[in-house]
């Protein structure tokens, strides 16, 4: 029995495997990655290291067994189709005959675009039998906390979120999350709605940067069709940067305040708190 990791060496699948590492014996993991060298680090520690492309089904033949729990970690590639990839692997892991397959998806209340590709891939999963766990992922810090120089350059954070409030956590946390299920017992067939314990505004997050940098920086409230035309004039596609507004007006509607606790209880820990993750990023 091999615990499998797509997107082995993406930003969320990176952590998974760190976190295994801590866990399970390294023979007993099993990397997906599309490029070997960039898993070299874990190939030198004993992970088992598989080739595959979400875009080539030929890729997945024979890659898993029976028995197997499988994370499969959403591809990135909106233009892809991205619910045909991940079709992919669950005809895969079904063939396999796996134990289970958990798969990274999007809170149940999301209704913006960006949830449609989920929606799309847990139909198909749940219609393929192959016992199931959803991890309905909520926002990341690291989707602020990354991209904090234009915040910092105009002393301004700009969103379409009005009061809207967000219950992100690190990249970590739902790590975390994801090792408890694919290392556990009883997830077969379960959903859970993961975020943060706390739900910030922009509001406080523009004061808590403005706490930690001495500078005064507001919140920008602006409508979805603005955010769009200044992400797009930052040099983002027009069909992502329309997602990341629709996010936006999602959050104003509260649809990612998630309130079940299910993310610090799969971790065995409070989730990071948003002001800690800002603090790390400042100090970078």
């Amino acid at each position: 029995m091999s615990i499998v990791v797509t997107g082995a060496t993406g930003q969320l699948g990176r952590h998974v495997v760190e976190q295994l590492l801590e866990k399970v014996p390294a023979e007993q993991i099993t990397a997906v990655v599309r490029n070997a060298e960039k898993a070299a680090g874990f190939a030198d520690r004993g992970v088992k290291i598989a080739l595959a492309d979400y875009n080539t089904p030929a890729s997945f033949d024979g890659l898993f067994s029976a028995g197997d729990k499988v994370l499969l970690v959403s591809g990135n590639e909106f233009d892809k189709g991205r619910v045909q990839q991940h079709k992919v692997v669950i005809d895969a892991a079904k063939a396999a005959g796996v134990a289970l397959l958990a798969y990274t998806s999007a809170p149940g209340s999301l209704t913006a675009a960006l949830a449609d590709d989920h929606r799309g891939t847990e139909e198909i999963l749940l219609d393929s039998g192959v016992p199931y766990a959803l991890l309905r992922n909520g926002w990341y810090h690291e989707n602020y906390t990354e991209n904090l120089a234009p915040v910092l350059e105009h002393n301004a954070v700009v969103a379409a979120a009005g009061e809207g409030r967000v219950s992100s956590a690190s990249r970590a946390d739902y790590a975390a999350a994801a090792v408890a299920v694919l290392t556990g017992e009883g997830h077969e067939n379960k959903t859970y709605e993961l975020g943060g314990d706390t739900p910030w505004s922009f509001a406080e997050y523009a004061a808590e940067l403005s706490r930690r940098t001495g500078k005064e920086i507001t919140y920008n409230a602006v409508t979805p069709e603005a955010l769009t035309g200044i992400l797009t004039g930052a040099g983002l596609p027009e069909p992502f940067a329309q997602i990341l507004a629709g996010v936006d007006a999602s959050i104003e509607k509260g649809e990612l305040v998630i309130s079940t606790g299910d993310l610090s209880r799969l971790a065995g820990r409070p989730t990071t708190p948003f002001s800690e993750a800002i603090a790390a990023a400042l100090k970078g």
